[in-house]
């Protein structure tokens, strides 16, 4: 049995959406699908604005242009976390200040945010990893006291509550990805997220590569012209074709997802350690985005790994800490983390994916099994 990490997502749906966009020869930016994928979302997320990007990446480079930071500004992120983000705010010529997460959900430890706040803190950058939501309330009281933007990375989570508000619906903006090892994807995309009304114009105007096209396709004014600077990062018809359908079945294949998870967790927790499996906190739902374990140590994980793929079983480690990154050529070498770096020796992700079957689930745990012995 092969059992692979990730099966990008295929409904079979997505080929008639793809035809339509080649009969009617409009594949740029500003076709059909870019309306409709981005009008679901606002309504889906309840936000004032979504502009559907090429990345993840790019959607948080808009942001980033839209606050008008300058190099001596700080903004605070995990170590835990892609290094997509911290090349974007490497680029942006701002100063990351970085904070360690929590144990339990390896989201970022809000208790400590404060301790790290000065008179340059300007954002702060949660992430709601696995798909399950950090403590985004409290955080977003941290900012609303310091008068501090708050960007949720939200890649991992369409589709997952907290409080029963979608994950995105509570910074300033949000970002989240359509990557294709995403629960729905269209191979490279993402989103921008924009709930603050008052960063919907200058965020439109850099994603329209820093021009007032915007307000010409509204009527606004009878001619468009360059104003600022600005960014390229837009999806294309046939991207935004590919997602559609996925979209208007998101919840379905979250709830799959999520039996797989279960499943997952009730063979697991029959041996393992359960302060060792995913922690889901009582006022959150997720969208089982990802199952990991936390292993002993990283000769431990190591070992799994490569027994597992000995088995045809594809598992896989995850994020190494951004701190500790070789770009940095030591600049962060005093910078203790302590619960980034131990969680990044030994946590091992499971294969998950839509439609993964209970005899695949078995096969994995079983072979977990026999190599802890």
């Amino acid at each position: 049995m092969k059992i692979p990490f990730n099966k990008p997502l295929v409904l079979g749906t997505e080929i008639l959406y793809l035809n339509s966009v080649i009969k009617r020869k409009k594949f740029s930016s500003r076709g059909e699908f870019i309306k409709k994928g981005s009008d679901l979302l606002e309504k889906y997320i309840g936000c004032n604005k979504v502009l559907l990007t090429s990345s993840c990446t790019g959607a948080l480079e808009i942001a980033l242009s839209s606050l008008g930071l300058k190099p001596e500004d700080e903004v605070i992120i995990p170590a835990f976390e892609h290094c997509s983000i911290a090349n974007a705010l490497a680029s942006a010529g701002v100063e990351i200040v970085w904070c360690d997460i929590r144990e339990d959900t390896k989201n970022i430890d809000e208790s400590l945010i404060e301790g790290l706040i000065t008179k340059k803190t300007k954002v702060i950058i949660p992430v709601h990893y696995a798909g399950i939501p950090c403590e985004i309330e409290k955080i977003s009281d941290i900012c609303k006291k310091n008068n501090l933007f708050l960007i949720e990375d939200a890649a991992q989570s369409i589709g997952s509550r907290f409080n029963e508000k979608p994950a995105g619906s509570f910074g300033d903006m949000a970002i989240t990805s359509f990557h294709e090892t995403k629960n729905v994807h269209c191979g490279e995309g993402g989103a921008l997220i924009i709930n603050n009304p008052k960063l919907v114009t200058k965020a439109e105007k850099v994603f329209q590569k820093g021009t007032n096209r915007k307000d010409f396709d509204r009527g606004l004014t009878e001619n468009w012209t360059w104003q600022i600077l600005g960014k390229h990062f837009m999806m294309s018809e046939l991207q935004a074709a590919f997602l559609y359908p996925q979209l208007l079945e998101l919840e379905k294949i979250n709830s799959n997802r999520l039996q797989s998870w279960h499943y997952y967790y009730q063979l697991l927790a029959e041996f393992f350690p359960k302060k060792k499996l995913p922690f889901v906190p009582q006022n959150v739902s997720y969208n089982a985005h990802l199952f990991y374990l936390v292993l002993e140590n990283s000769q431990q994980r190591k070992e799994m790994i490569d027994f597992l793929n000995s088995k045809g079983i594809q598992a896989v480690f995850h994020y190494q800490p951004l701190h500790r990154a070789p770009f940095w050529k030591g600049k962060y070498k005093n910078v203790q983390l302590p619960v980034t770096e131990k969680i990044a020796e030994t946590i091992l992700r499971l294969p998950m994916f839509y439609k993964l079957k209970k005899e695949e689930i078995e096969f994995v745990v079983k072979n977990i099994k026999i190599s802890l012995q």
